[in-house]
């Protein structure tokens, strides 16, 4: 057990068998009269001479195993004393005497095991009457171990009516006893809920009875000091019994737990109350891939006092989750503490863990804070059953980047369009699939209402506003009404949910829209027993004019023209329907578009580039002195500046790149004025040129680009006298041109969508196809509230390439059911698919944000991880990073298949560049791309935004990550941990070669220089030695492959405990809006952590200067004794073989150490003494 060393009973400490002796001498003749009427029993026809002869005798060897035992007691007591082994007999006072035959394998029996914790009761009344009181079978067992034979030689079956007798009276006494567990606290915790905490509580299982403490809430070193006591329902079975105490992480949002650690107390280790004392014992894993931490405080005894009874079980209908209930207290003696009452569950499920069989050597008794009161009430949680497990099968990350497990992914099972989905594989359904086999099959009932003819008029005017109504049960959608017009024409559908359905009658009722009250013009009623249905790719249903009703269902005047059937999502209606599911608590006329499902194409974006070269006869105003000019050059927002050029002839030179981003279609114009620095922050205009983009020159490759002179423009009107004077206008040499052979970067490199270049003469065939399936999401935490109750009215949209989808808004739903499939032409394998959910804004209502729609989490897949033809059904936990600390919104539930049209193909695809050639030919640099990409995305989002229903700014630049780049405390930790998990393996293989070079283990040792001299006289056997390494290695991690795409992982993103104001400083504006004070301090934070880079980079600069001045004549002395020492290494070189060099320079670093020294070798005071540049920095 780590951390506490069990005494060895082998060996005893001498100085504690004196004592022990003592005790077991004072004893002996009570255990002698205690075996003597059992002996009797035994054997009726022996004297009594004999009987009380083999009676001390049995006497004395029990007595021997009980000093031995009662002498480990006191050396774990004790243990500073010094040890001596179990035979030796001190020749001092009344010793116990060891017999010599008595084995370890004696004293570890695990029937006498329990004799060592009852003989420590000396201190009260040290006689073997305690032994017999409490461990009767434990010695009642060792008797018939003595005497087996003699009772099968002498055919005796049972024991006499004395021993009988003897044995009632110890189980009746036995009955007494219960197990009291003392719960007392807990160090050091794993934080579970991830934000850096937990919320612990301990459940106890002993002997198909379970309790659980009470649920301390944030608190990674918790407190209970609650008591329970347990049941003995059999004496004899405690030494196969053992105590479980398994320490668990509450949720009470989700009614879920997770494993922070358990103990395993071997029933052999049960002491009485008074010997009792509070032992901190490790937590230990319950699997391979747990990860736990800390100590838990426990006290267990045994207890008779028939006042104390076992706790009683919790009321039925007490809450699951609940840390408090009601119960009642017992009165106990002052020497134990408060009951604590827990309900005992039917079921007891044992899991495999370590077993402690005795007491740590070293005990830690934990003081609480506050003082104990007996007047607090400690109440346990209710035990009830839990539910089923559902079809979910948690997926766990690798011990490196271990999460909750509420975090992680999860497979599920779905039934899908294709049938249910089992391990990536589809078990057809009975009925043939439908196109639309990634998404559950939901039915609507569709009605399109086309048209209406010959309305009665019913204002007094004699005109009519109609709109039509359309109601099944509960649900009810309009059409938008019509000014004065007796034969509108709506062809608008609706769509309703059939399993929401509670009607069997269509109503489609035609009213007049009035100030007051609307006027009631005719319906039609239609049975739904009687609709048809619709399969695609059958041909739409052909609309039929149906007479109007009145409420007496007499025809009226009026006829409307509908169609009506049944389908499902597959239908080409279904994107454009008003849902059942959608229906908003406004007008559906005003956030319409708003919730329906839509599908967006991102504008092809060019890069512009401007190649700024001269301008030539530059005229100013002020005569008297010469012009500092610059070129201001401007596409929409975006501007840029060239140096200031002092032109002492009038003309300037340039020759400066400047890149734009420009989306089709084109709209801006491209603008470069010259100007002139007259003064700080005072410009002139000298002229300028505008350049339609439309009539720009368009390369695909890195082909010259002819240059062109422009006329510059007078910024204001002048004379024309004066431009008459003028003979000579300023000009600019300009080379612009639209750059397609780039892939304009709108979302980072490493997560990117789309890596074609813009022009599509460069693009390549398709390698496959993506299919998505939306299904549902579930748990979601509510992001507003209506009528007094939490609510979300979510949508989704996902984003690969240049095609954005969006699917229609669930209103009132925190568990919402989307069923939308959609697909995407893949062209590069590395690319990453993304899936966002938010909540809908533009209902109306009015939000504390504005009317921006808010981020619940978002989704990411990497292509490259997905296996071709495999269908993935996954519960992706939506983790979002608030300025609190991560935070699961819910779960998203995704289908996903990626089919590969040419597997050739897609492997020649690796043999390609990620990115189109014009990015390796004319590279840009990193502040370039990071500014164009933000560029990018404000256009992307201002096209999007003017769709409809518009696809919002806030919800691009989320899917884009357009504050991916900003600095970020947290991040950078995350980077570096992720480069020291990378140099991992690197250091691991150092320190062991450093093991083998100091000769820790002298049998690798001597195996590594056999390995070594076989590859220094084969060294044709080096490299495909290591292949063939390299090619096991893999072959053996196949069978170990990820099943599922990978996830955003807490741990990786060291967000599970991070700073607070770290994440402040993270979820900060740029500028800031932070204090002085606070931008200071977070200012010299990052100027020591700058320092101790700036260190670092200096020391690796002072050791590459070192190797220059080797032979730079900088230290002559170094210079000339680097240059002999070359000297001799070519002479030996020549004269002797490589392979006997490299044998003794392998055996040299592998030497043993005791031809090592502690001080630094030749070569490396040498180097270090060689001069660098740090005396000649400032």
């Amino acid at each position: 057990m780590p951390g506490h060393r069990q005494p060895d009973r082998g060996r005893i400490p001498a100085r504690w068998l004196p004592e022990s002796g003592r005790f077991m001498a004072k004893s002996a003749a009570t255990l002698a009269d205690a075996t003597l009427p059992i002996l009797a029993a035994i054997r009726p026809e022996s004297g009594r001479d004999r009987t009380r002869s083999d009676s001390g005798r049995i006497a004395a060897r029990i007595g021997s195993i009980v000093s031995a035992s009662v002498a480990a007691d006191l050396a774990m007591k004790r243990p500073d004393s010094g040890r001596h082994p179990v035979g030796i007999r001190p020749e001092s006072g009344r010793n116990a005497v060891i017999p010599p035959d008595l084995s370890q394998a004696d004293l570890r029996r695990r029937d006498l095991s329990q004799l060592k914790d009852s003989a420590w009761k000396g201190r009260c009344e040290m006689g073997v009457n305690c032994v017999f009181s409490v461990f009767h079978v434990q010695i009642w067992r060792e008797f018939r171990l003595v005497y087996e034979r003699e009772l099968e030689l002498r055919g005796v079956s049972a024991i006499s009516t004395i021993a009988r007798q003897e044995g009632q009276q110890t189980f009746i006494k036995m009955s007494n006893y219960k197990l009291g567990v003392e719960v007392a606290s807990a160090h050091d915790l794993m934080p579970k809920d991830g934000q850096g905490s937990s919320n612990p509580c301990v459940e106890l299982h002993f002997d198909d009875q379970k309790f659980r403490t009470t649920i301390k809430e944030k608190d990674l070193n918790p407190v209970w000091n609650e008591c329970f006591y347990f049941n003995i329902a059999d004496p004899t079975l405690l030494p196969e019994l053992a105590l479980e105490a398994s320490v668990y992480n509450m949720n009470k949002a989700t009614h879920s737990r997770s494993f922070l650690g358990k103990v395993r107390i071997s029933g052999t280790s049960f002491v009485l109350h008074a010997d009792a004392v509070v032992l901190h014992f490790p937590l230990e894993k319950r699997g391979i891939f747990s990860r736990v931490k800390g100590e838990l405080g426990l006290k267990v005894f045994l207890i008779d006092d028939p006042s104390i009874k076992a706790s009683n079980p919790l009321p039925a209908n007490d809450p699951y989750m609940s840390s408090v209930s009601p119960s009642l207290a017992h009165e106990v003696p002052s020497q134990v503490p408060p009951v604590i009452h827990a309900n005992p569950p039917a079921e007891n499920r044992h899991e495999s863990s370590r077993t402690f069989h005795s007491i740590p050597k070293e005990v830690y008794e934990h003081h609480s804070s506050a003082p104990f009161s007996e007047s607090v009430r400690y109440v346990a949680d209710s035990m009830k059953p839990e539910p089923p497990p559902p079809r979910i099968i948690r997926m766990h990350s690798g011990p490196s980047s271990q999460q909750p497990v509420d975090f992680a992914l999860k497979e599920t099972r779905p039934f899908l369009g294709g049938g249910q989905i089992v391990g990536g594989r589809v078990i057809r359904a009975e009925k043939p699939s439908s196109t639309y086999d990634l998404v559950e099959q939901m039915h609507y009932l569709f009605v399109r209402v086309v048209k209406a003819r010959d309305l009665p008029t019913m204002d007094i005017t004699g005109s009519l506003d109609p709109y039509v109504e359309v109601r099944v049960g509960n649900y009810k959608g309009i059409t938008k009404h019509f000014e004065k017009n007796q034969n509108p024409e709506w062809n608008e559908v609706f769509a309703f949910a059939k399993e929401r359905m509670q009607a069997s009658i269509l109503e489609v009722v035609v009213k007049d829209k009035d100030l007051l009250k609307d006027d009631f013009v005719g319906l039609v009623r239609l049975d739904l027993n009687d609709v048809p249905i619709r399969v695609p790719p059958d041909s739409p249903l052909a609309p039929e004019w149906y007479r109007l009703e009145d409420k007496k269902s007499e025809k009226t005047k009026g006829e409307l023209m509908l169609a009506v059937w049944i389908g499902t999502q597959a239908d080409e209606a279904f994107p454009e329907a008003w849902h059942s599911d959608a229906a908003a608590h406004v007008d559906a006329s005003a956030v319409g578009s708003h919730i329906r499902s839509k599908v967006y194409h991102a504008p092809r974006l060019w890069y512009v580039r401007v190649n700024i070269v001269e301008a030539q006869d530059v005229i100013i105003a002020d005569k008297t002195r010469f012009p500092d000019i610059y070129v201001k050059t401007q596409l929409g927002n975006q501007i840029l500046r060239t140096r200031t050029v002092p032109a002492r002839t009038f003309n300037a030179f340039w020759n400066e790149d400047h890149m734009f981003v420009a989306a089709e279609p084109f709209e801006d114009h491209l603008i470069l004025s010259v100007e002139d620095r007259v003064g700080p922050n005072k410009d002139e205009v000298i002229g300028r040129v505008v350049i339609p983009l439309a009539l720009i020159e368009k390369r695909a490759d890195d082909r010259i680009v002819h240059g062109r002179w422009f006329n510059l423009e007078r910024p204001v009107a002048i004379d024309v006298d004066q431009i008459k004077k003028d003979k000579f206008s300023s000009r600019i040499h300009l080379r612009v041109c639209l750059d397609g052979g780039y892939h304009v970067l709108d979302e980072s490199t490493h997560y990117s969508s789309d890596l074609r270049p813009t022009a599509k003469q460069l693009w390549k065939p398709s390698i496959g196809l993506l299919e998505l399936g939306i299904l549902k999401a579930e748990g979601l935490q509510p992001m507003k509230t209506r009528e007094g109750k939490g609510t979300s009215d979510t949508y989704c949209v996902a984003k690969y390439s240049q095609k954005w989808v969006r699917t229609r808004t669930i209103i009132n739903g925190l568990s919402p059911r989307y069923n939308e499939q959609y697909t995407w032409e893949v062209f590069d394998p590395d690319t990453v698919l993304t899936v966002g959910v938010f909540d809908n804004r533009q209902l109306g209502e009015k939000s504390p944000n504005g009317n921006k729609d808010a981020t619940i989490g978002k989704v990411r897949i990497r292509l490259s991880t997905l296996e071709a033809g495999r269908v993935y059904t996954h519960a992706y936990p939506l983790l979002v990073l608030h300025p609190s600390g991560v935070k699961k919104m819910g779960e998203l539930h995704l289908a996903l298949r990626f089919s590969s049209t040419s597997l050739i193909n897609m492997m020649y695809m690796y043999s390609k560049p990620l990115l189109p050639k014009m990015h390796y030919i004319r590279p840009l640099t990193m502040m370039q791309q990071d500014m164009l990409r933000l560029q990018a995305v404000q256009i992307v989002a201002a096209r999007l935004n003017r769709m409809e229903p518009p696809l919002r700014k806030e919800v691009v630049e989320y899917m884009s990550d357009v504050n991916s780049h900003l600095w970020s405390m947290r991040r950078s930790k995350a980077n570096f941990f992720r480069l020291m998990s990378v140099f991992s393996g690197v250091f691991a293989v150092s320190k062991w070669f450093g093991d083998v070079c100091m000769w820790r283990n002298p049998i690798t040792t001597v195996l590594v220089h056999i390995l070594f001299l076989m590859l220094v006289c084969f060294p044709e056997l080096i490299l495909p030695t290591i292949f063939l390494y390299m090619f096991l290695i893999g072959i053996w991690n196949y069978r170990y492959r990820p099943r599922y795409p990978p996830h955003m992982n807490t741990k990786i993103s060291h967000a599970e405990a991070v700073n607070p104001d770290e994440l402040d400083e993270e979820f900060d504006t740029f500028p800031t809006s932070k204090s002085a004070e606070l931008v200071q301090m977070r200012y010299d934070r990052l100027r020591s952590i700058a320092g101790r880079i700036q260190t670092v980079v200096g020391d690796l600069a002072t050791q590459g200067e070192r190797i220059q001045s080797l032979l730079s004549w900088r230290d002559p002395r170094a210079t000339a004794i680097f240059v002999v020492f070359c000297l001799m290494a070519a002479l030996v070189f020549y004269v002797t073989p490589l392979q006997v060099l490299a044998a003794l320079a392998g055996f040299y670093v592998m030497r043993h150490p005791r031809f090592r020294y502690r001080m630094p070798s030749a070569p490396i005071n040498f180097f270090r003494r060689l001069p660098a540049r740090t005396d000649s920095m400032l």
